[in-house]
């Protein structure tokens, strides 16, 4: 009976301390509860409480002062690095799915929270971070042209800002998807990949990663790999970029165009392309009676920043920002 109790309980647990993980305070059973449901889980604070302390025992988390607040430990971010794979396969699928729907930008008002990138830098590499990306945001190999910076211990979306860092945070291509699913479109979100350009044009992706079977974002996979050739794209039209390919009905095409116009008008411009229904783009076929959509990846311009030789540790979908805390790069 214990036996097959176990996988549930484990499943439990790894979100318990998957929600520690990404918070920067201690937090309480209450908190705890809430946030849950993120993962699909029904658990009441009393449950919760006593996970906890099974949790405390094992040395996975620990308390804080005389309130209930619970920290993860050293420990524990070892568990949660090795849970059960089953429970993190699909994983990035779900994370663009939750945070396109909290995604609340609004088009006329210019309000609203959207989803962003997080990469980390060095303090003094930063500079010649920002010089290194300077070339791609003017070639507009990017979601946005809009950015925030952080310094340490600060906060972009669920990540604070280490010691000896400062963070840049990019609009990720979910704003689009966000965007879309607020007119009523719902988007498949396939494949990451690295899409190949030749004199300007999109050829073929040469490298793709299923987002449904995936546990970790392909495109901080790519990057850290360095797989890419933004910078040759932006200098001379040719090279590798990172792009994400997803698939909507056919029929909402017209609303498609018009929703990405107006996120155009926002800032928002990571278009590469849309097809039309059942064809294949860039040897990439289709669903029955669907489009596909090639996005820009928003962490293109990190990616020519790791191309540098710069150390950067980035986070996709890393959380959401206040659209009106968003400035232009060229105003860094």
């Amino acid at each position: 009976m214990i036996a097959q109790e176990t996988p549930e309980i484990e499943r439990k647990v790894v979100a318990i301390l998957k929600v520690l993980s990404d918070s920067h305070e201690p937090l309480g059973g209450r908190v705890i509860a809430r946030r849950l449901g993120d993962f699909g889980i029904e658990l009441g604070e009393r449950a919760v409480r006593y996970h906890l302390k099974l949790m405390d025992e094992r040395g996975l988390t620990c308390t804080v002062g005389t309130r209930d607040g619970r920290h993860i430990t050293q420990r524990g971010m070892e568990e949660l690095s090795g849970a059960l794979v089953r429970d993190r396969v699909g994983a990035i699928a779900a994370r663009i799915e939750l945070l396109a729907c909290r995604t609340s930008l609004d088009l006329e008002r210019r309000t609203g929270e959207v989803p962003i990138n997080t990469s980390l830098f060095a303090e003094k590499e930063f500079e010649r971070a920002l010089e290194a990306m300077k070339g791609v945001f003017s070639a507009r190999l990017r979601v946005s042209d809009l950015v925030a910076v952080a310094s340490e211990g600060e906060m972009l979306g669920e990540i604070t800002v280490p010691s000896g860092k400062i963070g840049l945070a990019t609009v990720s291509s979910v704003a689009i998807s966000g965007a879309l699913l607020k007119s009523g479109i719902p988007l498949d979100s396939r494949f990451g990949g690295v899409l190949q350009f030749r004199n300007h044009s999109p050829l073929r992706f040469v490298e793709l990663i299923e987002c449904s079977a995936c546990s970790l974002s392909p495109t901080e996979i790519f990057v850290a790999s360095k797989m890419t050739r933004v910078s040759e794209m932006a200098n001379d039209g040719d090279g590798k970029i990172l792009a994400h390919f997803r698939e909507a009905p056919s029929p909402c095409k017209p609303v498609a165009e018009a929703a990405i116009a107006k996120l155009r008008e926002a800032g928002i411009d990571g278009l590469i392309l849309m097809g039309k229904p059942n064809e294949t783009i860039c040897e990439i076929p289709v669903g029955v009676n669907k489009i596909g959509i090639i996005l820009q990846s928003g962490l293109n311009p990190i990616a020519a920043a790791a191309e540098a030789g710069i150390e950067v540790v980035s986070r996709a979908m890393s959380g959401l920002i206040d659209y009106r805390k968003l400035r232009r790069f060229v105003e860094l």
